[in-house]
């Protein structure tokens, strides 16, 4: 693990690039960094009472994280097909689903996908590739514009703070209290993946004591939204539970929805006699129609000129 300079965020070996890693602390950037043209910055102070945030904050603390005692979905909900993602607002092609593939802007609030912020011509032009608004590198603008997209009740910024808070970037301490306020706010919203962060907080303790029960919950609550990562999530929990047939009707879903490693699973499950020929044939199949319908040629160079992994879209 290394600090990106940029970021400030602690980092395996395989977000850097070989030459990024090699840089001392100083001046490494991770890939994400690289790709966005993030410049390194010195480490800010911590600022808990940040004016141009206290109030949006301060407004979440009364929200409860969990409102229901049963915290019980019914399989009718939890196994239907989930809605697609959006599209891409440049290049109108479906937006895949890995983190890697889309970049958020705060400027106008548009997730963008990787092959049309390629196209704009990273280290070119520093213009959002939507909006054409310069491209905010520093803390202040970002958290001033985060700020302003929250108050219009953007969720998106909601989810995008709390990593703030859950991932120290900007210096931000870690607070996982806050994060799961500002997730749970955007989860609200509409934001897929901040229910799925919840579930990962549950599941493995960070800041908050393990509750595998509430952790399902929001799983399911991110999956039913269509969320891959956390419909993966349930297909795991499924098999630690030796309920392979539940698994099963995860890991498909998920592969509808481009998820590469649900996919392998079935085959798996399908070698060692717990799916049937029928359920990997219709994963792949399912599989290969996202593939049509989120692959382009400039995503294809993008992920090729940026890392790969920083691009991966698939």
């Amino acid at each position: 693990m290394k600090i990106c300079a940029a970021c400030h965020t602690d980092l395996p070996k395989d977000s850097y690039s070989k030459k990024q890693w090699k840089l001392d602390k100083y001046q490494r950037r991770c890939k994400v960094c690289t790709f966005d043209n993030r410049e390194v910055q010195s480490i800010p102070k911590q600022d808990n009472n940040d004016q141009n945030t206290k109030e949006v904050v301060k407004s979440l603390d009364s929200i409860c994280l969990v409102d229901t005692t049963e915290l019980k979905i019914s399989d009718e909900e939890l196994f239907k097909q989930p809605p697609p993602y959006d599209d891409c607002p440049i290049c109108f092609l479906t937006m895949p689903s890995l983190d890697s593939a889309y970049k958020y802007y705060t400027c106008c609030g548009k997730e963008v996908c990787s092959g049309c912020i390629h196209a704009n011509g990273i280290g070119v032009d520093s213009n959002c590739p939507f909006c054409r608004a310069p491209m905010e590198m520093t803390k202040e603008g970002t958290v001033s514009e985060l700020t302003k997209r929250m108050k219009a009740g953007d969720a998106m910024a909601f989810h995008t703070y709390g990593c703030f808070y859950s991932e120290r970037i900007y210096g931000y301490p870690k607070d996982y209290t806050k994060a799961l306020e500002l997730w749970h706010r955007a989860g609200e919203l509409g934001c897929t993946k901040a229910y799925n962060n919840i579930g990962n907080t549950y599941l493995y303790g960070r800041g908050v004591e393990v509750d595998e029960k509430k952790a399902t919950y929001y799983y399911g609550l991110s999956a039913m939204a269509g969320d891959a990562g956390a419909r993966y999530n349930l297909g795991l929990d499924e098999i630690d539970a030796d309920n392979f047939d539940r698994a099963v009707k995860h890991f498909m879903i998920a592969a509808r929805s481009g998820c590469s490693d649900s996919l392998k699973y079935i085959k798996d499950l399908y070698s060692n006699g717990y799916a049937t020929k029928e359920d990997y044939k219709r994963s792949l199949q399912s599989f290969q129609e996202h593939l049509g319908e989120i692959k382009s040629p400039q995503r294809d160079e993008a992920a090729k000129a940026y890392f790969g992994e920083a691009c991966r879209y698939y």
